[in-house]
């Protein structure tokens, strides 16, 4: 519910009374009062959704108030209450701010039509609010191959339906994406889609993410807010990498799925909503089951409708098609015009084993176009694949590019202020011995403690400069201090 505590504020007693009955009949928490005094002193107190608001009150004019309200941001929406004959008062007050206006007498019906209308916009003014902070992916699904259209046939059978929807595979093979079409074929197509990257919000905020809180429930909520649950309700909610709760949340997320209803944190009312729910992972949740790390029951609840999305090495045909997109965008995204793709790179596309998926592919395809000169075509050399069976890549590498693992391949750190990248042998120069190239993996951890070290073992800063999330190196911090490694910051 969108709308939970209401202000009326009027001096006619009986109208006031007779208004606060109807709303705590329909479950709200109301405050009544008589003047704009009592009116500011609550409104200072706590947070209201909504005020039914008098323009004639005994200290002063309702418009007074209006105005102050109109002119915060995060106010209630606010409803006027005038009498016969002040329409034209009315509509001032809606060019002032106001959302909308009742006339004395009202009736039960009116006031439900105005409650209807509140709730369904205050819903849609926060979860606008909620998707202008995230970044929208429209990439549809690419790829007229086999494998594609049997993926499609099964988004395109489940998505009409009511079915909790389980989409798992490797890192870089599409899986938002899957979740995107599901959501857009599905009936709630036209209701909120809300995301939740359970990865990337630490373990003490997931819950209030998920729930919302009530203010004062801990440091920090001065005000309450609606989690993610709250803001999709009639909708869907993408639970991106489920495998990374913990299993305390898992249990209330298990209840949800179950009941439909929740609380905030900090509070004792039981909301309810009507959410489809679509979850995403790249581990294999049945070992996670089996190692304690998931709960049976929840990965039940999740696995009603099982989509596997598969590798890209698996429907290697499409690489053609998912190139030439993606030269396309990043032509036009950096203003190179590139005229095509040379053959012998096509051919080398599709020969290589892709182990980030499509992902990579992109990141590859992107990376050869600015490589490459305007008006002339991506060749093989941009590329920066490796050749078959050499281990060596077919264009120098510069000695401040460390292009490993899941470390992004860049000359400067943007998430770390005033830290200088440090300079790193290239590939073929920082082995033990002249010439002998060390494993990927080595390379990466000497990269990721070096940074490390020049943020002065500040983690998030570090996290920021290497292009990972701070989940990602905090796991691959503790993988080293298990191999003996010193870590800068412990």
């Amino acid at each position: 519910m969108a709308l939970e505590r209401i202000l009326v504020l009027d001096d006619e007693m009986v109208i006031r009374k007779a208004l606060e009955e109807q709303l705590r009949r329909r479950r709200y928490s109301v405050v009544g009062v008589a003047t704009l005094a009592d009116a500011t002193r609550q409104l200072e107190k706590d947070d209201f959704d909504l005020v039914f608001l008098d323009v004639r009150l005994p200290d002063g004019d309702g418009t007074e108030l209006l105005e102050r309200l109109a002119a915060s941001p995060g106010s209630p929406l606010v409803v006027m209450i005038t009498g016969h004959g002040s329409i034209e008062s009315a509509v001032n007050c809606m060019r002032a701010g106001a959302f909308d206006y009742v006339i004395k007498p009202f009736s039960i019906n009116q006031i439900d039509v105005v409650l209807k209308k509140a709730e369904s916009f205050s819903q849609l003014v926060k979860v606008n609010q909620f998707l202008n902070q995230e970044s929208v992916n429209a990439t549809e699904l690419i790829g007229d191959g086999a494998v594609m259209g049997d993926l499609r046939k099964l988004i395109h059978r489940v998505a009409p339906t009511e079915a909790t929807v389980l989409i798992s595979g490797e890192n870089g093979t599409g899986k938002e994406l899957v979740a995107n079409e599901l959501f857009r074929t599905s009936a709630r197509s036209r209701q909120p889609f809300i995301r939740v990257n359970c990865a990337a919000i630490s373990e003490s905020l997931i819950e209030s993410e998920f729930f919302g809180h009530e203010k004062g429930s801990f440091t920090g909520a001065l005000q309450r807010r609606e989690g993610r649950f709250e803001l999709a309700n009639n909708g869907t909610i993408l639970l991106d990498e489920i495998s990374e709760i913990s299993l305390k949340v898992q249990a209330k997320l298990l209840r949800v799925l179950q009941e439909r209803e929740f609380e905030r944190v900090g509070g004792n009312k039981t909301i309810k909503v009507d959410v489809r729910v679509v979850a995403t992972t790249n581990r294999d949740l049945l070992s996670c089951v089996e190692r304690g790390e998931f709960r049976q029951d929840l990965y039940y609840r999740l696995n009603v409708f099982p989509i596997l999305v598969p590798p890209l090495r698996d429907h290697g045909e499409d690489i053609p098609v998912l190139a030439g997109t993606f030269l396309e965008r990043f032509s036009r995204n950096h203003g190179i015009r590139v005229k095509g793709i040379q053959e012998k790179a096509i051919q080398a596309l599709v020969g290589h084993n892709w182990p980030g998926n499509v992902r990579e592919l992109q990141n590859t395809i992107e990376r050869a176009v600015i490589l490459t000169e305007p008006g002339r075509l991506l060749d093989v050399s941009s590329l920066g694949l490796l050749a078959p069976g050499s281990g060596v890549r077919p264009f120098p590498v510069p000695s401040r590019i460390v292009p490993v693992g899941s470390v992004r391949p860049e000359t400067n750190y943007p998430g770390v202020s005033g830290v200088e990248p440090p300079v790193i042998g290239s590939i073929s120069d920082t082995g033990p011995e002249e010439g002998e190239p060390i494993p990927l993996e080595e390379l990466e951890k000497r990269h990721i403690l070096q940074v490390l070290k020049h943020t002065g073992g500040n983690r998030t800063q570090a996290a920021n400069g290497l292009g990972i999330s701070i989940r990602t190196l905090r796991n691959k911090l503790s993988a080293y201090r298990k191999q003996g490694e010193p870590i800068e910051g412990d």
